[in-house]
């Protein structure tokens, strides 16, 4: 599988990342277009018109691509790499992670609360775990992801779940199947690379409310 969670074998197109020189599953890179002006734009939903240019969704990968005029020699042609790409790019990933969790909730395939979650984990219908990464660390290590590294997301703030929740905070939710949960499962694992994230798993100690 890729980072992203998508099974490779299902046919996943790989583009060349112009910083390492290495191909790999679009689910695992950002593409960017030129524009009409030479700028560089970053297209996190690829559907922007334009030629591809693809780079590793790692932050310093995208930052030394416009430190060492990797866009301009992929381009072929002078361009113009706005100031804070990578963080512009995080800005994107993180405004889709949370519509997709909140196209998710609605659909009834997402859950938030510490009491719903945890009966989603011991009824086997969380096939996600999601907690917020500024989350008190005591309460979150009372949950524990239902499977591989794949079953885990963790490069949210509370905030940023609250939003998708239509709440002001949240710090456990989690994932049922469904279409939308391997698409939240592949952007929030762009992020996390964004943000510089290495997730992890955390070990089930009681079950008290957090």
């Amino acid at each position: 599988m890729t980072r992203g969670g998508r099974d490779t074998a299902g046919g996943d197109p790989e583009r060349r990342c112009i910083v390492s020189g290495e191909s790999q599953p679009k689910a695992g890179l950002v593409r960017f277009v030129v524009g009409p002006e030479g700028q560089v734009v970053p297209d996190v939903l690829n559907r922007l018109p334009g030629r591809g240019i693809y780079v590793e969704a790692v932050r310093a990968s995208i930052d030394k691509a416009a430190k060492k005029g990797l866009f301009a020699r992929a381009a072929k042609q002078q361009v113009v790499v706005p100031d804070g790409l990578a963080d512009l790019v995080a800005a994107q990933m993180t405004r889709r992670v949370i519509d997709l969790l909140s196209m998710a909730r609605k659909a009834g395939d997402a859950v938030t609360g510490y009491e719903k979650v945890k009966d989603w984990l011991m009824k086997d219908k969380a096939v996600v775990l999601i907690q917020a990464s500024d989350g008190s660390e005591r309460g979150k290590t009372k949950l524990r992801a239902p499977g591989d590294e794949n079953s885990f997301i963790g490069c949210l703030t509370a905030g940023e779940m609250g939003l998708a929740f239509g709440r002001e905070r949240a710090i456990h939710a989690a994932l049922a199947a469904g279409g939308l949960t391997s698409r939240v499962v592949e952007e929030a694992a762009r992020l996390a690379g964004l943000r510089g994230h290495k997730g992890g798993i955390s070990a089930v100690k009681d079950t008290k409310d957090a």
